[in-house]
């Protein structure tokens, strides 16, 4: 008969025979030992959720800086005004340049370049040199400083194309008689010619303004800079203001032309 060996409950074995570092367990008396299969778990991090706030967090970080991006003024039409100013006092000045009426307008004469010297290239505006005196409305009197510059004033205006011809004064030296040639057709076609281009620049420099007026507001919008309703506003605005603009210039132009054709 075979003798039967009393199992023992692991925990017994273990208090009366310790574990060794060995991966076998040293068991008397022939005993065999049953010890439960060991299970692994594998703990895997919701990585789902941490990529949850991540984007709640850039989330908020966006909004942070949507808020601390200042809005701009949609309403400061600085810009399109100056412009527009600008258009208009150059058409003046352009205007005032022309012949009206009859009369001759003198700054025409200042303004003409005189070389001084032919060994020199450097010039000098006229009004620098001599005093532009009108006499009348068909007679212009130039007074200069000094004697040695009536030749090179005299050729500055004989070679512009304001087809004058000065006299030389037979009392003063230092005086010069322009007579002015009463207008004709052809000088008031040409005048009212040069009128329409200074009007067409004016135009198109109001016109530039209310171009770089715009795509401003469109930026505005487009990066939410500005509300959408004020820049609906501020947009018919700059309309309004672009309109005014483009009829004072026309004005402008209208009464000028009105004077060359009667001149």
């Amino acid at each position: 008969m075979h003798r039967l060996v009393p199992r023992l409950p692991l925990r017994a074995l273990l208090q009366c025979h310790p574990l060794s570092r060995s991966p076998r367990l040293s068991v008397p008396c022939g005993l065999s030992v049953t010890f439960p299969q060991s299970r692994n778990f594998a703990n895997s991090p919701a990585l789902y959720k941490k990529k949850d706030k991540a984007a709640k967090k850039s989330q908020t970080s966006d909004a942070e800086s949507n808020a601390a991006t200042p809005l701009e003024d949609p309403f400061d039409l600085s810009p399109l005004h100056s412009g527009i100013s600008t258009a208009v006092s150059r058409l003046k000045d352009d205007l005032s340049k022309l012949r009206a009426g009859g009369r001759f307008n003198t700054t025409t004469l200042e303004g003409l370049k005189v070389q001084l010297s032919k060994d020199s290239h450097d010039s000098v505006r006229l009004g620098d040199l001599a005093q532009v005196v009108p006499k009348g409305g068909r007679m212009v009197t130039i007074l200069a400083a000094e004697e040695e510059h009536i030749k090179p004033v005299t050729s500055a205006i004989v070679s512009s194309n304001l087809s004058l011809t000065p006299q030389p004064d037979p009392h003063n030296a230092l005086q010069l008689n322009i007579p002015i040639p009463p207008p004709t057709k052809e000088s008031r076609d040409k005048n009212v010619q040069a009128a329409k281009q200074a009007f067409e620049k004016a135009a198109s420099t109001v016109r530039d303004s209310r171009g770089a007026m715009h795509k401003r507001l469109q930026d505005m919008q487009k990066k939410k800079l500005a509300l959408p309703d004020d820049v609906r506003k501020a947009h018919d605005q700059m309309e309004k203001a672009t309109e005014k603009g483009q009829k004072d210039v026309k004005e402008l132009f209208d009464t000028a032309k009105k004077t060359l054709e009667q001149a």
